[in-house]
């Protein structure tokens, strides 16, 4: 009985011992398959980068189609990055008294504002001239209203002719960023700066900005511009100049003046002017 025992037991042994080795036997040789398996696909891809490319289109495309389709409501993470609108206590003092100021005199939200009126200041740096000039053509020209567009294509907040200066913004990515309010006050400045050195003077070269060069009568543009300048820099050196209801600007269309001078014809604009009509 024992040994009939000893003799179960032995060749239980042999059994489980041969089935560990067959496993380990079929495991080591299924990895070196799939070894080779990888090694031959790495050069096939490496040899044929088409290959490569399509795979990782297919599984691209499998990837995306196991995501689940966002809800239409669904907000970007990084809208708040795009948001051209900042809080006006961030802002130094002059900066945020002008903010407030035209905030309440226009009638536009204090918050988007304050981003205008820091990239004005900012802008002043660079390019020597006042940042409340800046946003006294903005006030006159479109009273803050980003989506303004003129009867004769000035669009944005400082009304630049975009088909005349449409090459200003390829570096912003095109003209649709025309309404990018940023974007439209850095052309805007490029602008004016040209004009100013066409004419000599900052009141000659207002004339060229609103396509008044060639008229006798600017219809009073330049002094609306240049009296919100001076009521801006008293806000901004902390006095409270006397509030006005403001006036749309009267924009002339640029002429060439022909004989005889007293009839002149409206012709096409000067492409190096501004050229804004009436919002």
């Amino acid at each position: 009985m024992k040994q009939a025992l000893d003799a179960t037991a032995r060749g239980l042994r042999t059994f489980v011992s041969d089935v560990v080795d067959g496993f380990f036997e079929i495991t080591h040789n299924s990895f070196a398959l799939l070894g080779l398996a990888i090694v031959f696909a790495v050069l096939a891809l490496a040899a044929r980068p088409d290959l490569r490319q399509t795979g990782e289109e297919q599984l691209m495309g499998w990837l995306q189609s196991r995501k689940p389709a966002p809800e239409a409501t669904d907000l970007e993470p990084t809208a708040i990055d795009r948001t051209t609108a900042a809080s006006p206590h961030v802002l130094p003092k002059p900066q945020a008294a002008v903010a407030y100021w035209l905030s309440k005199k226009y009638r536009v939200a204090a918050e988007p504002l304050s981003v205008l009126v820091a990239e004005a200041f900012e802008l002043g740096k660079k390019t020597k001239l006042d940042p409340t000039l800046i946003l006294a053509i903005m006030a006159v020209e479109s009273s803050f209203n980003p989506f303004a567009q003129s009867q004769v294509g000035a669009q944005g907040l400082m009304q630049v002719m975009t088909r005349v200066h449409g090459e200003k913004y390829e570096s912003a990515g095109g003209t649709l960023t025309a309404f990018d309010p940023v974007t439209n006050m850095r052309v805007g400045v490029k602008v004016l700066q040209e004009c100013i050195a066409r004419a000599g003077s900052l009141e000659g070269g207002l004339r060229y900005y609103v396509g008044a060069a060639n008229l006798a009568d600017d219809g009073g543009y330049a002094g609306k511009v240049l009296a919100e300048h001076e009521r801006l820099r008293q806000v901004a050196a902390g006095r409270t100049p006397a509030t006005t209801t403001p006036a749309p600007a009267t924009r002339a269309n640029p002429v060439q003046v022909v004989a005889p001078p007293a009839a002149p014809k409206r012709a096409e604009p000067d492409p190096q002017v501004a050229l804004l009509g009436d919002s």
